[in-house]
């Protein structure tokens, strides 16, 4: 769900400050007045999910000072200065400091509303790819994001975080959408080399010639730096390794034994081979896959992780009913053993395809689950919970999603529960005891 954007707005008169405010709310912004800047600045931080609107001449701290202590705090806060006639001059200095637009006094409602759309929409852009780099840069945001209780899953954390620490290479393979790009990322984050440069190149992207020069240079006057150099010290990671012709796996070979042990540069290559009869080992030359597969990750498909599915497609389904503004659609006891037994080609990422076309079709209130299974992969039949797995294991699936999706409804109130499911209490405490749930998880 976007963050809310808001608007503060600083003006000394009290009359100007209520029109502007009025005038915002009513195009659906959240606003917050503020008489002195020093006033404002109590409240506005680095990550201030907004847009800061302030007339130039203020008594105290003037709205020139304002803007260079707001640009001293985040340089990209957008920041649009309301002056009055004559103060032209003064707001050409104001946009050379850093502020993102002016408006001249008596200035056009519309124009203003029209400002402050722009700029937050600039500003949650810049929110939103600032909150990105510090998920990529935390490990244990990471680590959490591959969720899931499956013992597949329980050691695949375990495998990051170990081999986070190492200095050997790795080489990550596994069926298209598990995430072997996010594990990526994680190994980077939990390690010693987390504040060091995480350099991804896709290999399949380039033909052979520009891949060697944006691997290896030469680059061209002014570019960028050669990936080899520009991960210097960090992580090199190779999306799709088994596209590298065997010039450049001659090439990269070089390079890894130039490097010594430790290795300077860690490499993390990353493979979506997907033909029955060949893999990753066949296609790359001996020497260089030995060296990549010193250490290796092979991501388990969603259709291995068991009820890990269910638990996915309820938290995914949430967020988007949130997103939508909806409710999330209610998983009855057969759809969740058709969730359970489906082929899931694409993994986690087609899952969450399936799971954001059920929010929509339920909002529409029409369509089922096993028909959007059915649409997204014909090959994919409806199943019976007695084919594939003992009833027994199904039901105990869903009794814990059940469970968890009643708990998380009512925020931990065991009451609510007890009443909404028609269980006894000793009965819950045992079930949920039994599926591992804890009620402080859910308050």
């Amino acid at each position: 769900m976007p963050q809310a954007m808001k608007i503060a707005i600083v003006d000394d008169e009290q009359d100007m400050r209520q029109s502007i405010s009025q005038w915002l709310a009513l195009s659906g912004f959240e606003t917050a007045t503020f008489a002195r800047a020093e006033d404002a600045l109590k409240e506005i931080g680095p990550d201030f999910p907004g847009v800061v609107v302030t007339d130039i001449k203020m008594p105290g701290m003037d709205g020139i000072s304002f803007l260079k202590k707001l640009m001293s705090l985040d340089s990209t806060l957008p920041v649009i200065m309301i002056t009055g006639h004559g103060d032209v001059p003064m707001a050409v200095e104001a946009m050379r400091i850093g502020a993102y637009d002016f408006m001249e006094k008596p200035f056009n409602p519309d124009r203003m509303t029209e400002l402050a759309k722009r700029a937050s929409q600039s500003r949650r852009l810049t929110l939103d790819n600032r909150a990105l780099r510090r998920e990529l840069g935390d490990g244990s945001v990471l680590v959490k994001k591959l969720m899931g209780s499956s013992p597949v899953m329980e050691r695949l954390r375990e495998d990051i975080l170990d081999l986070g620490q190492a200095d050997g290479h790795v080489l990550i393979d596994g069926e298209t959408g598990t995430g072997k790009t996010l594990v990526a990322h994680a190994l980077h984050a939990v390690g010693p080399r987390a504040g060091k440069r995480f350099v991804q190149i896709a290999c399949a992207a380039c033909d052979p010639d520009a891949l060697s020069a944006r691997l290896f240079g030469p680059v061209e006057e002014g570019g960028a730096l050669p990936a080899v150099e520009d991960a210097r010290g960090g992580t090199l990671c190779l999306e799709d390794v088994e596209a590298l012709s065997p010039s450049l796996q001659a090439r990269l070979l070089t390079f890894i034994n130039d490097q010594g042990n430790p290795a300077e540069t860690r490499i993390i290559a990353v493979s979506n081979l997907q033909e029955q009869d060949k893999t990753v080992e066949d296609v790359l030359r001996p020497d260089l896959y030995y060296r990549l597969a010193a250490m290796k990750i092979t991501l388990p498909p969603l259709r291995a992780r068991g009820e890990d599915v269910l638990t996915l497609f309820t938290r995914l389904s949430e967020q988007f009913a949130e997103e939508y503004g909806c409710d999330a659609p209610e998983v009855s006891a057969q759809e969740a053993a058709q969730l359970m037994q489906a082929p899931w080609p694409g993994n986690i990422r087609q899952l969450i395809n399936i799971a954001e076309r059920a929010v929509l079709q339920s909002r529409r209130g029409s369509g089922t689950i096993a028909s959007l299974l059915m649409a997204d992969n014909e090959a994919t039949r409806p199943v019976m919970t007695t084919e594939g797995k003992p009833l027994k294991e199904y039901v105990e699936a869903f009794e814990r999603m059940l469970i968890d999706n009643t708990m998380r409804r009512h925020k931990g109130s065991i009451a609510g529960v007890m009443e909404e499911l028609c269980l006894p209490r000793r009965t819950l405490n045992e079930k949920m005891a039994k599926y591992g749930l804890s009620r402080s998880d859910y308050l």
